[in-house]
């Protein structure tokens, strides 16, 4: 035999329960703006890379990459740089800390003779953590 008794005269039941909405919202929001930004953040360069065996090493958060394209024309980032202004242009970008990992890359085409030019330029501005970039062909020999 169950019974039940009203206690008090409060009109409004508690509820118990965890209100998820705004969670939800928030996290769409984040889920849009991350959509957004992802495509940002990569660089546009098209460079016909080499091969590397060499097991691949973590990225940093924000890489400054310098390109040198089959036309000799040199990319730091999305920009195009004269070969003069490679060490003001990167004292710009990372503020004068020359211990910052520089990535380098070139396509296939480009001369040793040009690639060496580029690497005397980077070591004169002071920059002598380079890291060379390629594409991975771990397990193919």
């Amino acid at each position: 035999m169950g019974l039940h008794l009203k206690e008090g005269d409060d009109d409004l039941a508690e509820n118990h329960e965890i209100n998820v909405t705004p969670f939800i919202d928030v996290m769409l929001v984040l889920l849009i703006i991350f959509m957004v930004a992802a495509p940002l953040a990569t660089v546009d360069i098209k460079v016909d890379l080499p091969a590397s065996t060499a097991k691949p090493v973590p990225r940093p958060e924000k890489p400054i990459f310098l390109s040198v394209k089959a036309d000799q024309s040199l990319y730091l980032g999305d920009e195009k740089v004269a070969r003069e202004q490679i060490g003001q242009v990167l004292d710009a970008k990372t503020k004068g800390k020359k211990d910052t990992t520089i990535f380098f890359q070139a396509d296939k085409g480009v001369d040793y003779g040009d690639l060496m030019d580029v690497m005397n330029a980077l070591r004169g501005a002071g920059y002598l953590k380079v890291g060379l970039v390629g594409l991975e062909t771990v397990g193919k020999k």
